[in-house]
């Protein structure tokens, strides 16, 4: 916008902002003037051109640098911003304690213990526990200061530089959603959203219901229009569009209304995998425009809300909710607020009077009103566009180009690049890929004696994510070899041996087993050289999966598996497993019963039974890579439901007086054991012991199941209630021994003995059972 432009200050489209009055249906001549001053108080007056109806620019505004300076550096509107400022910090402080880890930091961050971490640089550690705490305490303070807007700058960059040291100490916890905390927080830093409903704004009167240029809110709207979008160019994936991805969400309960129409494939297909790559595309736009801006948010909520359900997301739901009035005209609190009674507005955002001036605008000078045939430019006032101006357009720039640039700028991070692209932090490909893992094996050999023996997996580390990724293995390797020389393992070699099935496929490995990852070379910039290759190629067999499941039985299982030339797996098979075999569907195996000495070989079709209680090995001696499935039944499982199901029919039997023998002494608790929740400690017959429990656990899970909703908030608020209370104790604790030192060791223990007080009606067994977050 060059001086003199005769303008239409912007719509709540993404990137930039139109006339607060535009598109509002109340009419009247009072809402007229009042549309008027809200264009003259931000120096614009309005315009018929279509492109600015629709974009809230005209095509003038971009054609050269000085006009796009004023385009991004003209007033708006500081009551959205405001608004979204205080949401925000509100979240960050609740999630601080949640999902950052506050409430349970002590079991995070265990001093002196021999923990393996993962940073995303391997020279950051975290500091001592009662510091972390510190670093914590930092970080919610400077949320809190910016949820009021006091000592705006301060807060943000206590909160971000804080945020993101917590962020980069450690790769397991990292997500699409963290990782936009951290870049709205960045945001914020730089604006200039302390300007309404904020401590900043009564200290500072130039500061209060000023306004603010807008860039401020093309670059939030931009980023979540990012979000969305590539979200969803990222689901055009085809295993997202055959439905692979996440088919297990559509037996979920929320899913239980578009099952009464739909087969359950059909809404796995449809609802969950169409309706979400539809979604993630369309929002963004359907943000964007004043016509579809109500379906837009709708939509959004609606999503955002169910997956709050689905997921545990910690914040991110509530999060997007708070983003979607960014779209929205900036005025909309000012007119929202202004339908409550009198007697509530001191302690509510400002409706009146319009925003004053700001020195961080650059405001046009009217020549014309547009009146006519004929539209003459204006030009900015002759206060020019400052160094600040073009820097803040230069940034936004910069910035938006980065965002957009980053999430396929995995051909220069190649050795993130592990079967999915990227640093799975910043790609938002959210929810593309699932994984299940069916085998896990950690060999280590003595560099000196030659010694072979195996680790528990997990050892030295409390994440399970460095499974997937050639980066945390190696350096959960390297902490590996380090640990172990104090086990009497002199010069460890590690090896990893590690099934994975993405997206329903074969279970294969990811990683080479025959590499030692210790000595192994793995660079950010060059692929990784034992990666194994995803073998796509059988993918058309998951169509096959499906037809040879629907014809089992429910006791029976299966498994499928794929390997390649020149390897093996050895496996064990358990008691429990009874009629276990191996079947081949591709290639040649050669399998070899370790006990016996005995080898088999085995073409397509052909099957091979499997001892229980002994070890065997597959091999792949195809010129080609081998699939093939292991069949069991699970003797012990079935013979137990077996009994349950005759002690079920016994006790119903009982109840309803056609049982006319008498129940033996060990069955007796069939009949008190139901009523009396203790009675069952004394039950001497095992199977009428685990008989009791599972009743009691499947009565407390329809409990819980069928609670009203003040049950449920009650629940929701004593499990809140005994969360944040350890956490202000645990902190309380930290900030003590900061200030005066540790106390004695036995006062310590009954400081945290205290704070780990729980709720003792909980019953941590039931979160299995349940399924979802039940609020």
């Amino acid at each position: 916008m060059e001086a003199g432009t005769c303008d239409n200050a912007a719509a709540g489209a993404p990137f930039v902002e139109k006339s607060s009055g535009h598109g509002d249906s109340s009419g009247g001549s009072d809402e007229e003037k009042r549309t008027m001053q809200r264009a003259a108080a931000a120096g614009v007056v309005e315009c018929g051109s279509r492109m600015k109806r629709l974009f809230g620019f005209e095509r003038e505004d971009l054609s050269s640098w000085h006009r796009l300076v004023c385009l991004l550096n003209r007033p708006a509107d500081p009551a959205s911003l405001g608004i979204f400022r205080f949401l925000f910090g509100m979240v960050m402080a609740i999630d601080i304690t949640q999902e950052r880890g506050l409430s349970h930091l002590d079991y995070k961050y265990l001093d002196g213990a021999p923990v393996c971490r993962f940073p995303l640089l391997n020279f950051l550690q975290p500091l001592p526990l009662d510091y972390m705490y510190l670093v914590y305490v930092v970080m919610f303070f400077g949320a809190i200061g910016i949820m009021l807007g006091c000592f705006y700058r301060l807060a943000c960059l206590m909160f971000i530089s804080t945020y993101w040291y917590v962020f980069f100490l450690d790769k397991t916890t990292w997500n699409n959603h963290s990782y936009l905390y951290g870049l709205i927080g960045f945001q914020l830093t730089i604006m200039d959203a302390n300007r309404y409903w904020s401590i900043d704004g009564l200290r500072s009167p130039k500061k209060r219901n000023a306004q603010v240029p807008l860039w401020n809110y093309t670059l939030l709207r931009s980023q979540i229009f990012i979000v969305y979008f590539i979200a969803g160019i990222k689901k055009l994936d085809a295993d997202w569009v055959e439905g692979y991805s996440m088919s297990y969400l559509a037996h979920h309960w929320l899913f239980d209304p578009f099952r009464m129409i739909l087969p359950n494939e059909m809404v796995s297909l449809l609802v969950v995998h169409g309706g979400g790559l539809c979604l993630d595309l369309s929002a963004g736009y359907l943000l964007f425009f004043d016509a579809t801006r109500p379906y837009g948010i709708f939509f959004v909520s609606y999503f955002h809300c169910m997956n709050s359900q689905l997921f545990n997301i910690g914040m991110f739901s509530y999060t997007m909710l708070a983003t979607s009035p960014l779209f929205c005209y900036p005025d909309w609190p000012r007119r929202f607020f202004a339908h409550f009674p009198c007697f509530l507005r001191p302690v509510l955002p400002l409706t009146t009077p319009p925003p004053q001036p700001s020195t961080s605008c650059v405001y046009p000078e009217i020549r014309n009103t547009c009146t006519g045939a004929q539209e003459n430019i204006s030009a900015c006032k002759t206060s020019k566009t400052r160094f600040k101006h073009k820097l803040a357009t230069l940034f936004s720039i910069l910035y938006l180009t980065e965002q957009f640039f980053l999430p396929y700028s995995h051909f220069i991070t190649q050795g993130y690049n592990n079967w999915t692209n990227g640093l799975y932090g910043y790609s938002w490909d959210m929810m593309v890929h699932s994984r299940s893992h069916q085998h896990v094996k950690i060999t280590y050999r003595d560099g000196k004696t030659g010694v072979v023996g195996y680790l528990n997996p997990g050892v030295f580390t409390q994440s399970r994510r460095w499974k997937d990724h050639g980066d945390m293995l190696k350096q959960y390797a390297t902490c590996l070899s380090h640990h172990l020389p104090h086990y009497n393992i002199s010069d460890p070699e590690i090896y990893f041996d590690i099934w994975v099935s993405i997206n329903e496929r074969f279970q294969q490995r990811i990683f080479d087993p025959r590499v030692d990852i210790v000595k192994a070379d793995w660079s950010p910039f060059r692929p990784n050289p034992w990666l194994m290759p995803l073998l796509v190629d059988l993918s058309p067999w998951r169509t096959k999966f499906q037809e040879i499941e629907g014809s089992l039985d429910n006791q029976t299982e299966i498994v499928f598996i794929a390997d390649f030339p020149g390897l093996h797996l050895e496996n064990y098979v358990s008691e429990d497993l009874g009629n276990t075999s191996v079947q081949v569907l591709q290639g040649q195996l050669n399998v070899e019963i370790v006990d016996e000495k005995k080898n088999y070989t085995l073409q397509p079709g052909e099957k091979k039974q499997l001892p229980a209680g002994a070890y065997h090995k597959v091999y792949t001696v195809s010129e080609g890579p081998s699939c093939y499935m292991y069949i069991y039944v699970n003797t012990t499982e079935a013979a137990l439901q077996r009994n349950f199901t005759k002690l079920f029919e016994l006790q119903e039997r009982v109840r309803n007086g056609t049982e006319t023998e008498p129940l033996p002494p060990e069955l007796q608790p069939l009949i008190t054991g139901e009523n009396d929740e203790g009675s069952e400690v004394s039950v001497t017959d095992p199977i009428v012991r685990l008989f009791l429990k599972r009743q009691q656990r499947m009565k407390e899970v329809k409990k819980r199941r069928e609670a009203n909703v003040f049950e449920r908030l009650n629940r929701f608020a004593v499990k809140k209630y005994y969360m944040y209370r350890r956490t202000f104790l645990m902190t309380a604790i930290a900030m003590r021994n900061l200030a005066v030192g540790l106390p004695p060791l036995d006062q310590l223990t009954r400081e945290v003995a205290f704070a780990n007080m729980k709720d003792p009606e909980a019953n941590q067994d039931l979160k299995d059972e349940v399924g979802h977050d039940e609020l």
